[in-house]
């Protein structure tokens, strides 16, 4: 079967990463682990192994030729009609890609549930961004929200995830996907945020479901995300909401500092919640360096020092 058309996607500009060429390790069908109840693919039954996929020499000859027809890419972005770590040669293909790619940096998109495979976890070390999702730290809501495959273990996850987190010199985001009655809880998300405490990543996005679901499921409110937002204190976390509402007050100098420790504010955050008073007061705070700006993974965030 040949591949080489269907491996590529974009280039696609992201908001987060500059310009992202997407690369597609089970072009032919969804090849997935789980099967989370909010997947925008087709209910498929989970499998553990790709059974058909491209040969690392026709990915990287796809990417080769995608390069020098789009010179500017900033970000090679890895990821499957599925789950892009089952693709068995995974580590070979990010050898082959860091041989080529050079100043371009390299991400994957993942579902994190075979970071404790050690071979899974080396090859993973060698990219410059690792975005994995995290929906649930119960054993019951994982299994009913991503519909998981026999055998895989949530608790070993996470105990991968924090070691990962210590080993990695790069950039480590988690995902996690808020579903209406589900993972919404007030139990579930404590669970989470001690969790994502425990792992301290770089960067939590947090979002719900945009896009038509494979399965009849709901999306939680932008209040809910704010409010998951505020309860991971002390942590970067990014909302990602599409037309979330605008409301702009004015905030003091001393106001803006307990809004930041409470939590980083990213970009987003101050220009949809600040009028133009507060946003000078917050210039005021840089200039004192009492509040300084930090970059995680193409995303500014504001935090109080």
């Amino acid at each position: 079967m040949s591949y080489s058309n269907s491996i590529i996607f974009g280039p696609v500009p992201s908001r987060r990463f500059g310009i992202s060429l997407g690369v597609d390790l089970s072009p032919s069908s969804k090849q997935c682990n789980f099967d989370c109840l909010y997947c925008e693919l087709e209910k498929a039954k989970t499998v553990d192994t790709m059974t058909t996929y491209p040969s690392v020499l026709e990915v990287i000859t796809a990417i080769k030729e995608s390069m020098q027809k789009h010179p500017k890419i900033d970000v090679i972005t890895i990821t499957a009609n599925g789950e892009p770590t089952l693709y068995p040669k995974l580590s070979e293909l990010i050898d082959e890609i860091n041989k080529i790619k050079g100043d371009t940096k390299t991400m994957i998109l993942s579902n994190g549930s075979t970071i404790y495979q050690k071979e899974v976890f080396d090859a993973l070390l060698k990219l410059d961004t690792v975005k994995l999702s995290l929906d649930c730290v119960s054993e019951k809501c994982f299994k009913k929200l991503d519909r998981i495959h026999d055998g895989i273990d949530i608790e070993k996850m996470i105990e991968s995830m924090v070691e990962f987190r210590k080993q990695t010199t790069n950039k480590f985001v988690l995902e996690i996907l808020f579903v209406k009655t589900l993972n919404d809880k007030d139990e579930e998300i404590n669970l989470l945020y001690n969790t994502v405490k425990k792992i301290n990543p770089h960067r939590v996005d947090i979002g719900t479901i945009d896009r038509p679901p494979a399965y009849e499921v709901k999306p939680v409110s932008f209040e809910t995300l704010e409010k998951v937002a505020n309860t991971f204190e002390g942590v970067n976390v990014n909302i990602a909401y599409k037309n979330r509402p605008k409301q702009t007050n004015s905030f003091s100098e001393e106001e803006i500092k307990s809004l930041l420790i409470r939590r980083p504010l990213t970009q987003e955050d101050i220009d949809n919640m600040f009028d133009e008073n507060a946003k000078i007061s917050l210039s005021n705070l840089l200039k004192n360096g009492e509040v300084k700006v930090v970059d995680s993974t193409g995303i500014k965030f504001y935090r109080k020092l």
